[in-house]
This record gives structure tokens, sequence and C-alpha cells, in this order.
């Protein structure tokens, strides 16, 4: 039987998720990127992209990128639409590298990064002409908690772009899982040194609601529209959820 998302947790320890999470990415920081790029093929690049081409529709000022990491997703829509950008991350370690990237892009006038929990946000409400989220919903504690807080700090008639791996359906599915489940973490566990983060991630993609299941969550959370995009085959999907 699957899992609630909530309790699928990187390490098996009595520690809260959210501590786990932030322990594992402090652990993979230094190889992150690196990892990122090895094991999508670089088409993580081409999700970003698609996403930002679809935020750029709503012309923002200033965007909220939510469990930003290294700032990947935050440069991005930077250069994408010419907003002012906050990049807000659990892990301090993911932060630092992201920090150094932004520099050496000359960015820091225009990307800001600060430690910070998405489930209870450091801002006020209806602040925000966007917010996103790439691959960082899944490690919410409390996912309801988390989209609630996404909708509440976002401006009224604008939108959370939530960028997320799902589950590729049809005859492809099995060869993609087994990659998943088996090569992932093998490549995850000799480049990191952390035996746990690549195995955790497939448990978790496992776990989470993806499709028409996301869909309804956001729309109860309080959305009024929710669409969607299947990329490469259903591997990731972006939802767009309109306050």
């Amino acid at each position: 039987m699957t899992k609630d998302i909530n309790q699928v947790t990187p390490y098996n320890s009595e520690a809260t998720k959210k501590s786990q999470v932030e322990d594992m990415f402090d652990n993979i920081a230094p190889k992150y990127d690196l990892l990122n790029r090895v094991l999508s093929l670089k088409i993580d690049v081409l999700w970003r992209n698609t996403l930002v081409k679809w935020m750029k529709n709503d012309q923002p000022q200033e965007v909220l990128d939510v469990a930003t990491g290294t700032g990947d997703l935050a440069i991005t829509i930077e250069k994408g639409t010419g907003s002012k950008v906050i990049g807000l991350d659990l892990s301090q370690q993911m932060l630092n590298v992201g920090v150094i990237k932004i520099k050496k892009l000359n960015l820091d006038g225009k990307i800001s990064m600060q430690k910070g929990d998405a489930e209870n946000l450091p801002f006020e409400d209806n602040r925000f002409d966007a917010v996103s989220v790439a691959f960082g919903v899944r490690n919410f504690e409390n996912l309801t908690k988390g989209l609630a807080e996404l909708r509440r700090v976002v401006k009224d008639n604008k939108s959370v772009y939530i960028l997320e791996f799902s589950k590729v359906e049809g005859f492809l599915g099995p060869f993609y899982m087994f990659y998943f489940k088996n090569i992932l973490p093998a490549i995850g566990r000799l480049v990191s040194k952390d035996n746990r983060a690549y195995t955790y991630l497939p448990d978790s993609v496992n776990a989470f609601p993806f499709g028409e299941k996301m869909r309804q969550i956001l729309l109860d959370t309080g959305f009024k529209k929710v669409e969607y995009k299947k990329l490469s085959l259903g591997i990731a999907t972006i939802y767009k959820a309109t306050k």
C-alpha cells in the first residue's frame, strides 16, 4: 500500500520530516547541481524554461521561489521575466551554493536568498505577483499547510506555479520506474555519499499525488482555477493554481 506523502521521510529516524529533509539537502548540497544534470540528462533545464514561459504571461514584478535550493529556478525566472526574485529554502548549505552562483552571474542585486520554512512563510498576505516551487512540495512536512501558505502570499488573481515529478504512464512506465528505483539511487549514492537521499526520491515520487488528484487538492486548498501540463511523457508536471 502506498504511503501518504506526509509520512515518507528521507531517513529512518525519530526526527520530524522537516528536520530530515533539511539534513538531507545539507548533506548533498555540494554535489546537487552535478547530480541534477547527470540524472535528468539536462531535461530539468527545459522543464524550468517551460514554467517560466508560462509565468511570463502574468508579467510579474516580484516572485517568491520556494524550496529554491541552489537557485536554478530563481535564476531562470529573473532571466525570463526580469522580475525581482526572493529565493527561500530550508537548507542553508543549498542556499550557500546558490548565493555563489548568483554572484557569479552578477544577479545578487536582483535575486535575494534567505533561509525559511515553506509552511510558515515570513511574508505578508497577498504580496507576490507569482510564487513558484520546483521539486519542493513533495518535501513539505504537511502538504496541505504548505500549499495554503503559497496561496496566502500570492496576490488575488495571480498564480502559484508548481513543477513536480509525476509518473510515466503506459508501456514506458515500468522501464522508467526501474531506472528511478535502481539506477538513479545507485548513481546518487556514488556521487553524493548519502545512502538515503536518492532512495527517498523515488519513494516520495511514488507517494505524491499527481495530475487530477493534485489538481483537486489545490482546488480544495482554495485556488479558484487549476491548470496543468505534463512534461516529457509525464515524468514531470507543471501546475498553475490561480488564487
